[in-house]
Parts: structure tokens; C-alpha cells; sequence
């Protein structure tokens, strides 16, 4: 999300102020506070946009009733919802999408990452009756057709893979019980605290396994889908290893 109109929407201040200025007319709301977000939206509110997991924020999954909530305001209130599917989409959760495991269908989708398995690709799926012109808005190098050939190919493979991507975050997380995980599928974050969690993940890349430090001192694990139980439980014993070390 660092393009200028992404950038807008972009709550972290260390990616988003070296930008400024931007679309003024953003706004943020709590996470889960549908009273707030009730507040903030009005007639004049083009969309409502909204992660199922936060990623950055340390993987921390949407509220129950959360997004039924967002829903049932925009419907009132004439404004679209706008799912960000970006690191959740493509099956991470267990679903191809993240919303999925609700009630409620949003107006708009936006994908990259899994999509195109490693080739740059993004897409924006919208539901009937929004239509956007061909050519309205591209760049130089979107819709290349190597990496349209590489997320066809990777949606045709995951029809093969997703059904076992919730059992493999279920035996991860219970690998990993003894840290209090959270997550969905196989995006889990683990709370360490921000100076521990630079040492795990030093730990660990030694070790041959690659995690991530989000925010609050989260270790963000998003394993391959197609990464097998061996591979999990051998992965575990290493992120278990370096957070004892550092206890």
C-alpha cells in the first residue's frame, strides 16, 4: 500500500507521514468499534475499507460481528465496503477469502501477494453493477502476462491446497499453544514484546526458519500453504526454541 492513494489509507505513520500530503478527506477508526466507525460515517462517505486480519498491526483478527456491523452501516449509510484482502485473500485463512468467514459480502475486494505466488500482481474484484473502464487506470508494468500466467496457475493449485490450510494453522497453533498465538489459518501472530521479538527472529533465521516482527512486538508467521506437517512441526521446535532462549 505505498502508491499515493493507498498511502492514504494507510494508518502506520512511519510509512504513511514521509508521503504528506495526502487525500485529506481519510479517516480512522478504532479497530472493532463499531460505535466509532458508526460515528465517523456519513451520506458523503465513498467507502468503508477493512482488514479481516491486521497483518502489520501484529496479526490480530477481525472482532466477532464486526464485519456485519460494517455492513449493516454502509447499507444505511450508501457507502461501499471495501474488503483488503492483501495478505489475507488467495486461501491464507483457511477460505480463498478472509470474509468468508462471516455473513456478509462486501462491494469491493482487493488481492495481491498470493495471488501471483512471488510474480508482481494485484487485482480488484468488484460485485455487479460497479463498473470501471478498461484502461481507466494502469501502469507501465500491470497485467504483465508472465505474472497473469503465474496467478492462474496459483489459483488452479490452490483448489488442491486450500482444503488443508485451516488443519495446518490448527497444528501449528497448538505447536505453539504454551505463547498464546492468535490468528486464522495460517497467518498467526505471537505476542514477544518489540526488543525479544528482534532477538527471536534473529534465533530463528539462523536456524532456517524466517518469521517476521510486526507491530507491538508481534512475530507474524505466514508459512507457505503448501508447507507440509513435518515442515510445521520442525518449524515450531525452532520458534519454541528461540522464545525460551530469550524468556
Amino acid at each position: 500500500g505505498r502508491t499515493m492513494g493507498s498511502l492514504a489509507v494507510t494508518y502506520k505513520p512511519a510509512i504513511r507521514e514521509p508521503f504528506e500530503p495526502l487525500e485529506p478527506k481519510c479517516t480512522f477508526v478504532e479497530y472493532g468499534n463499531l460505535e466509532a466507525l458508526e460515528k465517523a460515517v456519513d451520506g458523503d462517505t465513498a467507502a468503508v475499507i477493512v482488514e479481516g486480519v491486521q497483518g502489520e498491526a501484529g496479526v490480530v483478527p477481525a472482532p466477532k460481528g464486526f464485519y456485519e456491523g460494517i455492513r449493516k452501516i454502509c447499507d444505511e449509510k450508501g457507502a461501499l465496503m471495501i474488503c483488503d484482502e492483501v495478505q489475507t485473500g488467495i486461501g491464507r485463512t483457511g477460505k480463498w477469502f478472509c470474509f468468508q468467514h462471516t455473513g456478509i459480502t462486501p462491494d469491493i475486494i482487493t488481492i495481491a501477494k498470493g495471488i501471483g505466488s512471488g510474480f508482481p500482481m494485484g487485482a480488484l474484484v468488484a460485485r455487479e453493477g460497479l463498473t470501471f473502464n478498461a484502461g481507466e487506470h494502469g501502469s507501465t508494468f500491470a497485467g504483465g502476462p508472465l505474472a497473469c500466467a503465474a496467478a492462474l496457475a496459483t489459483l488452479d493449485v490452490l483448489k488442491g491446497v486450500l482444503p488443508d490450510v485451516s488443519k495446518k494453522g490448527e497444528i501449528l497453533m497448538k505447536e505453539l499453544a504454551e505463547f498464546s498465538p492468535r490468528g486464522i489459518g495460517l497467518i498467526i501472530g505471537i505476542p514477544a514484546g518489540e526488543e525479544r521479538a528482534k532477538k527471536i527472529y534473529d534465533i530463528c533465521l539462523k536456524n532456517g526458519v524466517i518469521v517476521n516482527c510486526a507491530s507491538h512486538g508481534a512475530i507474524r508467521l505466514v508459512p507457505p500453504l503448501t508447507i507440509s506437517e513435518e515442515e510445521i512441526k520442525t518449524a515450531a521446535a525452532v520458534i519454541k526454541d528461540a522464545f525460551k532462549q530469550t524468556a
